[in-house]
């Protein structure tokens, strides 16, 4: 009998290990070619491993809430032939196209628990073990070099994962219970570790406030929920959020789009909301200011050359995806409906691929679409801004004509600009907003599409 290895499979740009959620199978059941055996989380997305062939799951190497790295071996199958090989399943290509590799036999049995020799030479702030010797995943370091954890405060806290290991999860509650009060001097972890810097509590809830007012349900967070949750808290640390406000007159836009809605649905088979526009036309103030589309680390701002537009969606569940358009600015309106549509369908489908959620470089927010007027977002990390966009409403308005000012009906909205003060000043982001006003309020009305 031959043995597979199935590899986690690479999940997106910059996505360097993922959560094993769900076993669909176990030790001793037979597997078809393509039947899926794992359930496998990152940020936002779930997604399921297939296996690559026929067999029988022989081992599991990783139980439900580890965290293996793209490229370790998560499962054995034994199938009919005579090679071990090992099979890594690429998640956009077809099974076609899956090569197999030969391993080296002696490695076959290594300790998935400890760290390659690469993790042993590479210059982190936080080293892969602690002074305990427990081991330290690429995510536990982060989240540590992040808050601040010490070496020796990770080596306190209790890993539920295999052997012990600590993983994200436990470092989160850990922090969500941190008994620090006032001011804690660490060790700066980033710039000169001879330097201490002063870190302040976080503010804490008693028990007591958290369940007061009488009787109560007591609802789990659901997986996406949580990481929702840590994704503003974290945003909101990050960033100094400011919000301008403009109102904008949308009556062109509106008439063109009501009367070419049905002609474009018809003969493009795509149908056309205000959003798509929203779109373009932030597409078009992104490249009249640039320095909008920028992230920032540390004392660097890294300015993107791709404008990669997120549209927030909401989920059948109540929570929220932003699936990202890719080069936006190298579609036309069809295109990028097209695009939003496929992806917003497939969001509530739970079907997007991981990368297809990574890498954005502006995000849209549609209050509008629950009646709302205004709002103020949460900027999605590493990017600087974040548009929200109200419900259109008819109001009386003062208009001038050649005769003099008259008061007309007129389609109106408000838009709302959160940006990140570090980077972006009242003035470049005033501009910009007003600009995304201009172009919305001077709609060509006789454009085909």
């Amino acid at each position: 009998m031959a043995k597979t290895e199935i590899l986690l499979p690479a999940m997106g740009e910059g996505i360097i290990e993922a959560t094993i959620t769900k076993w669909l199978v176990n030790i001793g059941d037979k597997v078809e070619e393509d039947q899926s055996i794992v359930e496998v989380a990152t940020d936002k997305v779930d997604s399921e491993i297939p296996s690559p062939q026929d067999g029988i799951i022989e081992k599991i190497l990783f139980n439900e809430d580890d965290i293996p790295k793209i490229g370790d071996t998560i499962a054995i199958i034994s199938t009919n032939g005579s090679e071990t090989i090992s099979i890594e399943i690429p998640k956009d290509k077809p099974q076609s196209d899956i090569t197999d590799k030969k391993i080296d036999h002696s490695n076959s049995n290594k300790d998935f628990d400890t760290e390659s020799k690469a993790d042993e030479t590479q210059n982190t702030q936080i080293l892969s073990k602690t002074p305990g010797g427990r081991f330290l995943s690429p995510l536990v370091r982060s989240i540590a070099d992040k808050e601040q954890i010490s070496p020796d405060e990770l080596d306190k806290i209790n890993g539920s994962g295999n052997t012990g290991r600590i993983t994200k999860k436990d470092v989160v509650n850990y922090l969500s219970t941190r008994t620090n009060t006032g001011i804690n001097v660490v060790s700066n972890p980033i710039k000169d570790k001879k330097t201490p810097v002063q870190q302040v509590a976080k503010p804490q809830l008693s028990k007591d406030q958290i369940y007061s007012g009488g009787e109560y349900e007591i609802i789990e967070m659901d997986r996406m929920r949580k990481l929702i949750a840590e994704h503003m808290v974290m945003s909101k640390q990050i960033s100094p959020h400011v919000t301008s406000f403009i109102e904008t007159d949308v009556t062109n836009m509106v008439s063109w789009r009501n009367k070419n809605k049905d002609r474009i649905l018809e003969k493009e088979n795509v149908k056309l909301t205000f959003t798509h526009i929203f779109v373009e036309a932030v597409v078009k103030a992104l490249k009249d200011f640039p320095m909008i589309n920028v992230s920032v680390d540390g004392d660097n701002i890294i300015k993107k050359k791709n404008i990669n537009i997120g549209v927030a969606a909401a989920l059948p569940s109540g929570n929220l995806i932003v699936p990202v358009i890719k080069n936006a600015d190298r579609l036309n309106l069809i295109g990028l409906a097209a695009n939003v549509n496929d992806l917003a369908s497939r969001a509530r489908e739970n079907k997007l691929k991981p990368d297809e959620i990574q890498g954005g470089t502006f995000t849209i927010t549609n209050f509008g679409t629950f009646g709302n007027t205004t709002g103020t977002p949460i900027i999605n990390q590493p990017q600087v801004a974040i548009l929200g966009v109200g419900v259109i409403v008819k109001k009386p308005a003062v208009i001038e004509t050649p005769t003099g000012d008259a008061i007309a009906i007129r389609h109106k909205m408000t838009l709302s600009l959160a940006y990140d003060h570090r980077v972006v000043d009242g003035a470049l982001g005033g501009m910009f907003l007003k600009k995304i006003s201009d172009y919305l309020e001077d709609f060509d009305i006789k454009r085909n599409a």
